[in-house]
C-alpha cells in the first residue's frame, strides 16, 4: 500500500492550495479528486470570485485576508500569470443594514483605505447604479476579483512541479483513522498517510456523516448578462460590487476584456433560494425562476446589466449554522483535519487556508488565529 506524509481529499480551490503549500515544503503528498480539476460540480468554478479587505462578515477575518493578498501575489509570480485583478469594490446598501455597517466596522478597526459615499454621490460617480436616496456605499480601492479556474490550475501545476502526486477521476469511498496513520479507501484501492486533509466541500458530510447536522449544502446560481446598448463606457468604469436591498444581497463582476469585445456582467444572489440540496442529485439546470431572482435586483439597481442572459451556471454553498468557516482536527483523530472554509465567502482566502492547513497537517498547530472556526462552538 502506498504511503504518503499527507493526503489531500478534494482538489477544489482549498484542496489545490493545500497541496501546493505541502509540496513546496518538500512533503510527500497525494491529492485526490473525483472529477477533473476545475470542474463545475462543486463550489470553485464560475470564472471569477470577489476579493475584498474590509469584511462585513466579521473584522476578525481581515488578518487572514492581508496574508491571502500577499500569497495571491506570490502565486502569480510563481505561476507567471495574473490571477488577482484590483478594480476597487463598491458595497452598497441601507445605513442600518448588514453590508455597509459591517464593512465600515472592519475598515475602521483595521485602518483600511476606504471612502463612504451617499447614494447621490455614488450615482454621480457611477451613473450605472440606481439606488434609493437613503442608501450609502463603501468604496474600497483594494477590492477586485480573482480568476477562479486558473487559480486552481496554477496551484496544482506548481504542486505537481514540486513533486505532488495528483489523482483525478478517483472517487473516495471512506476515510479510516488509525493508530498513527489514516487510510483512505477509493474506487481504485487504498492509500495511507500520516495525516489527511479533508477539503471535500459539499461532499464532506457524505464521507464524514457525523457532520450532517453541522453542514448544510445549498444550490446557488450565477448569471452573465449582456450590457444594454449604449452603456459600454459605463461598464468599463464599473467596479466590482455588492448591493444589499429588499431583493436580498446581490454581487456582480463586470467582464470587459477588450475595446471591441462585448461587455457582460456576472451577477448572482447570495444565498439564492436558500434551497438545501444533495450534491449528487441537485438540479443543475437554470430556470426562468432562477433568472428572475437575479433580475429583480438588476432591473432595480443596475438597469444597464438587465440585458440578455448570455450564460448561467449553478454552484454549491456548504454552510455552517453561523456562516463562519469550519477548520479543525477531527475529534478523536487529530491527524484528520476537516476544512470547510466556505459558507459562500471562502474562495478569496484559499492561499492562506492552504498555508494553515499545511501547518496543521505537519505540526498540529498554526500561527494563524483560527479559534473562530473551531468545531467546539457547535458543542
Amino acid at each position: 500500500m502506498a504511503h504518503f506524509d499527507v493526503i489531500v481529499c478534494g482538489l477544489g480551490i482549498m484542496g489545490s492550495a493545500t497541496l501546493y503549500h505541502l509540496a513546496r515544503r518538500g512533503k510527500r503528498v497525494l491529492g485526490l479528486e473525483r472529477h477533473a480539476p476545475g470542474h463545475d460540480r462543486g463550489s470553485s468554478h464560475g470564472r471569477t470570485r470577489i476579493i475584498r479587505l474590509g469584511y462585513f462578515e466579521h473584522p476578525s477575518y481581515v488578518p487572514l485576508l492581508r496574508r491571502a493578498y500577499a500569497l495571491w501575489r506570490e502565486l502569480e509570480t510563481d505561476a507567471a500569470r495574473p490571477l488577482l485583478h484590483v478594480t476597487g469594490i463598491a458595497e452598497i446598501g441601507p445605513a442600518a443594514g448588514t453590508l455597509v455597517p459591517g464593512t465600515l466596522a472592519s475598515a475602521r478597526l483595521h485602518d483600511l483605505p476606504h471612502e463612504v459615499l451617499s447614494a447621490p454621490e455614488l450615482m454621480r460617480r457611477f451613473p450605472a447604479f440606481n439606488v434609493p436616496q437613503d442608501y450609502a456605499a463603501v468604496l474600497q480601492p483594494d477590492g477586485g476579483f480573482l480568476a477562479a479556474e486558473p487559480a486552481i490550475t496554477a496551484h496544482l501545476a506548481l504542486a505537481s512541479a514540486a513533486g505532488a502526486n495528483i489523482h483525478s477521476g478517483e472517487t473516495i469511498r471512506a476515510i479510516e483513522p488509525g493508530s498513527g496513520s489514516v487510510r483512505v479507501i477509493t474506487d481504485r484501492g487504498a492509500v495511507e498517510a500520516g495525516a489527511v486533509v479533508v477539503t471535500l466541500g459539499a461532499w464532506t458530510k457524505t464521507l464524514l456523516p457525523e457532520f450532517g447536522a453541522t453542514l448544510r449544502v445549498t444550490r446557488e446560481v450565477m448569471g452573465w448578462f449582456a450590457v444594454t446598448e449604449g452603456d459600454l463606457s459605463s461598464a468599463r468604469q464599473l467596479p466590482v460590487f455588492i448591493v444589499e436591498s429588499r431583493h436580498g444581497m446581490h454581487y456582480g463582476v463586470p467582464e470587459v476584456r477588450g475595446a471591441s469585445e462585448p461587455a457582460r456582467i456576472k451577477i448572482a444572489k447570495h444565498h439564492h433560494r436558500d434551497e438545501e440540496v444533495d450534491p449528487e442529485t441537485c438540479d443543475r439546470t437554470v430556470s426562468a425562476e432562477d433568472e428572475a431572482l437575479i433580475r429583480a435586483a438588476t432591473a432595480a439597481h443596475l438597469p444597464m446589466a438587465n440585458g440578455k442572459l448570455i450564460a448561467a451556471k449553478t454552484c454549491l454553498y456548504t454552510l455552517t449554522p453561523d456562516g463562519d468557516f469550519l477548520i479543525d482536527q477531527l475529534p478523536g483523530a487529530k491527524n484528520v483535519i476537516i476544512a470547510s472554509p466556505c459558507s459562500g465567502h471562502g474562495f478569496k482566502f484559499a492561499p492562506v487556508i492552504g498555508e494553515l492547513l499545511a501547518d496543521l497537517a505537519t505540526t498540529g498547530t498554526t500561527r494563524h488565529d483560527i479559534s473562530r472556526f473551531s468545531l467546539r462552538r457547535f458543542g
